[in-house]
């Protein structure tokens, strides 16, 4: 019992271990599998009035994030306490196991006494049977002399039949002897088998202890070296949605829209950092449209519009609490000269703790939109396009790829040409636009 309740004291703090954190290098190259890399240096991005962040995200997801180098000292230390517990029963386990097999132990003493007595009361039978064995054959010398009176006859038989009834009851008691002394000796190795198997349980929690506490302490120096090189991790539990924003956009158009972030992860982040990066192509996907866009973003306690930072970030989100969420207001103006195109609004958002811990969204959440070209102005022979917006959902004869607050189909091929999107990105952008080297998260190659 008590090898058990260490295994079970070891289990909580192992069990932390198993979500020992991956860093990321600062600028990784995306791994397999893996859609957005985290890690870049949050910490230089101009600092910005935070979004309310006390509002609780309903339907929170279960936490499971990184734990942080906090939580890693205290699984450590639980680690460490697990593993003194264990050794301490081991060497109860070694004691009790020498205790029961001690000549002095109640059972060995009790073993040894009924042994004893088995031995007597054989030799109690054998000295019975003796005298059973005497008694006859002095019966039978008087019947064979042919001069023994018939009193001395009769007290020679009462004597056999005397003697028969005492080495009767010797052999009943040699029997009870041995019984009792079998008994005793199969409580005595009972109890030498269970301090086998105990010691035998303790010695495996140490050996299970240790291992947890050896894993704990490398999670503890690996978070402790990586924090120090500034290195962050996947986060799937920091999470954003995108509502509000319009299946169609018309040229010369503004459409407003809310990027709301939620904290999954079960503890305060202490700033995150949301992303947000649209772009467009014309039909042909070969000529990018993105210096015709102009996305802004705006919140409570900022409300003036502001332009996206050269890193995309629109803002900054300072201690947003476990299940809570909070919302940031973009903008997206199109130019009236832009084309009929396809773009995409790809999101997500990065952290940074007071204790150097730090991550994101290890994809982008993705919505497709179409871009409409202007109306053409009385007088033109082309005929005239829809002017104004659609929201996403609502019933048209081009084809919509997401309905609104929902993800673009990314596993499947869409209206939007992903390749040329990616390539007029990085041509806008230049080297540093994450966008256009990211895989998108189904698999689908930009």
């Amino acid at each position: 019992m008590l090898a058990t309740a260490v295994v079970a004291a070891v289990t909580t703090p192992a069990v932390l271990l198993t979500v020992t954190p991956a860093f990321a290098d600062t600028e990784p190259a995306v791994p397999q599998g893996q859609d957005r890399p985290v890690g870049r240096a949050l910490a230089d991005a101009p600092p910005s009035d935070a979004p309310p962040s006390d509002a609780p995200a309903p339907d929170a997801p279960a936490p499971r994030s990184q734990p942080s180098i906090a939580e890693l000292e205290r699984a450590a230390l639980e680690a460490k306490k697990a593993y003194d517990v264990a050794v301490a029963a081991e060497a109860l386990a070694l004691q009790a196991q020498k205790d029961v097999y001690s000549d002095a132990h109640p059972l060995a003493v009790a073993a040894a006494t009924a042994k004893k007595a088995a031995e007597a009361a054989a030799t109690a039978k054998d000295d019975a049977d003796q005298k059973l064995a005497d008694a006859e054959a002095e019966l039978k010398k008087l019947e064979d002399s042919g001069t023994a009176t018939d009193q001395e006859k009769a007290d020679a038989e009462k004597k056999v039949a005397d003697a028969a009834k005492v080495a009767e009851a010797a052999a009943t008691a040699k029997d009870a002897a041995d019984a009792k002394a079998k008994e005793a000796d199969q409580a005595r190795d009972a109890a030498r088998d269970a301090a086998d198997q105990r010691l035998d349980a303790a010695r495996k929690a140490t050996a299970a202890a240790l291992a947890a506490k050896d894993a704990a302490d490398k999670a503890l120096a690996d978070a402790k070296k990586e924090a120090e090189e500034g290195s962050c991790v996947p986060e799937d539990r920091l999470t954003v949605d995108v509502t509000g924003l319009p299946a169609k956009v018309t040229a010369g158009t503004t459409v407003d829209f809310t990027l709301r972030v939620t904290n999954g992860t079960g503890r305060t982040l202490d700033e995150v950092w949301p992303e947000v990066s649209i772009h467009a192509t014309d039909k042909s996907g070969e000529k990018s449209l993105d210096d015709l866009l102009d996305v802004q973003w705006s919140t409570t306690a900022s409300p003036t519009w502001q332009d996206l930072d050269a890193d995309e970030f629109a803002g900054a989100i300072e201690k947003l609490k476990a299940g809570a969420h909070a919302d940031v207001k973009l903008r997206l103006k199109v130019d009236a000269s832009a084309v009929a195109g396809d773009g995409e609004a790809a999101v997500a958002a990065d952290y940074v703790n007071e204790d150097g811990t730090c991550g994101g969204m290890p994809e982008y959440e993705e919505y497709d939109f179409d871009v409409v070209a202007a109306a053409v102005k009385p007088g033109k022979t082309t005929p005239p396009s829809t002017s104004g917006t659609q929201a996403q959902g609502a019933t048209s004869n081009q084809p919509v790829t997401t309905t609104s607050g929902s993800l673009a189909d990314t596993g499947s091929s869409s209206a939007m040409p992903k390749v040329a999107l990616a390539g007029g990105a990085a041509v806008a952008l230049g080297a540093g636009a994450m966008f256009a080297v990211r895989r998108r998260k189904a698999g689908a190659d930009i």
